[in-house]
């Protein structure tokens, strides 16, 4: 049986990661988060993690490590981080299937916070 894990990494945002603790001194991986602003009333966070958390729950993937913030895991949960490298844009994007919209710049979005009894049950059955 698995691990319980808030989110989910793909292979590319698992190499972003690994780049970017790489070419930081004392880094132990990033931490995602949520912070109200933006037009849509919320917007993600990545931080560069020093000093990890114990609240924080923990996702790896292949030696890539993000910490989700607690504050934060009932609107990610579920959710599925992934980078992207545009001509326009380079940078994380997140499927998180608490996003109810997200304003016209893709900035800033409106999250809805998962079910709590679908939490404990993921948790409990992982």
């Amino acid at each position: 049986m698995g691990r319980f894990a808030v989110i989910t990494m793909t292979d590319k945002a698992a190499d972003r990661v690994r780049e970017i603790v790489a070419t930081r001194d004392n880094a132990h991986g990033v931490r995602l988060g949520i912070r109200k602003g933006g037009c849509a009333g919320m917007e993600y966070t990545i931080d560069l993690v020093t000093e990890p958390s114990l609240k924080d729950d923990h996702v790896e993937r292949d030696g890539a490590h993000v910490y989700v913030a607690p504050e934060a895991a009932l609107f990610l949960l579920g959710t599925e981080m992934d980078f992207e490298q545009t001509t326009l844009r380079t940078g994380f994007t997140f499927r998180n299937p608490n996003q109810s919209s997200a304003c016209g710049c893709g900035e800033s979005v409106e999250l809805k916070p998962a079910d709590l009894k679908a939490l404990a049950e993921a948790r409990a059955s992982a």
